[in-house]
């Protein structure tokens, strides 16, 4: 299909969404399974194997290892090595690529992790879906954005991976378990080709050059520092961090005069002069955006922001 905005439609789940659009920037994949994440792997795998091929016209490098810190690993050797990877997980899955996730940021990595967001397992399991898996990661300084519906997870999952491309930082996209990742609704298909105009192939070229390599690029990471040189490694990086937003900005902008939907890091809805707002992500902003337009007709004043990027907050 060429770029020329051919709508297509089709009936799919926000898993199938979120692997859909990630599959196009992908080149390896480390993946373990987890509810209710494990059909956006199933899916990579399964095309991978058909023979799809991403934008750069391979097919993706399926990797399952023996657990999602393994995963974790996996996606930071490939980064290491050169290659554009992602990797897919919930709840304790997610816990256990806290560590692997501080060296993606540290190292200013684009990797991606697509997070159906699922309660922690404490005095019991649950596999039902809030924020408890990601809000457990704030700390480590990765990116994290938000799709609070199944189109959303198609038109944003690409823009996460633009995002660490373009930033060359690691992203964190979730959205709600089984809410969202297993919901069916009628979505306007992601082009390839109209992803692979966004791709800021400069940027990949960048990112491979850096890439360990013993021949074109022999340099020795994962030394020890002392703190006084630690310290200014960290703030060295934050001028990779306060270009974020503005980088998130710009590709939902790009999506948003594609598709004809309203994508920015926040989105507000309701009244002009509201005097109560509510301010909240996930699935649950469809049913407050209903709810606001409902009593602004009736002379409320009241508002809704959709938070779309939540890490930086900015």
């Amino acid at each position: 299909m060429s770029t020329e905005n051919k709508k297509v439609f089709e009936a799919m789940d926000g898993n199938t969404a979120v692997a859909h659009s990630a599959y196009a920037f992908t080149e390896v994949a480390g993946i373990y399974p987890i509810t209710p994440s494990s059909p956006m792997a199933e899916h990579i795998d399964e095309w991978a194997t058909a023979g799809r091929t991403n934008v750069f016209g391979d097919k993706v490098k399926v990797v399952e290892m023996q657990a999602e810190g393994g995963a974790a690993g996996a996606i930071h050797g490939a980064l290491q090595g050169g290659s554009l990877a992602a990797t897919f997980t919930a709840s304790q899955g997610l816990l256990l690529m806290i560590p692997n996730i501080y060296k993606l940021k540290g190292e200013l990595l684009p990797g991606v992790i697509h997070v159906a967001a699922r309660t922690l397992a404490t005095h019991t399991l649950s596999i039902f879906g809030d924020h408890s898996d990601v809000y457990a990661c704030r700390q480590t300084g990765i990116v994290m954005m938000c799709s609070h519906s199944v189109q959303d997870c198609m038109d944003l999952a690409g823009v996460a991976h633009l995002i660490a491309i373009d930033g060359s930082v690691p992203v964190m996209h979730f959205f709600d378990g089984f809410r969202t990742s297993h919901e069916y609704d009628k979505v306007e298909v992601m082009d390839y080709d109209f992803l692979k105009s966004l791709l800021p192939m400069d940027k990949v070229e960048a990112f491979r050059a850096h890439a360990l390599n013993p021949h074109t690029n022999p340099v020795v990471r994962g030394t020890n520092q002392n703190d006084d040189i630690f310290f200014q490694g960290e703030e060295a990086q934050n001028k990779h961090f306060e270009a974020i937003p503005e980088i998130a900005a710009k590709y939902m902008k790009a999506v948003s005069e594609h598709t004809g939907r309203n994508y920015a890091p926040f989105v507000y809805v309701g009244a002009k002069d509201a005097e109560r707002v509510i301010v909240a992500m996930g699935s649950v902003t469809d049913t407050i955006t209903e709810t606001i337009n409902a009593l602004v007709k009736k002379g409320e004043k009241v508002g809704l922001i959709k938070v779309y990027l939540y890490r930086p907050f900015s």
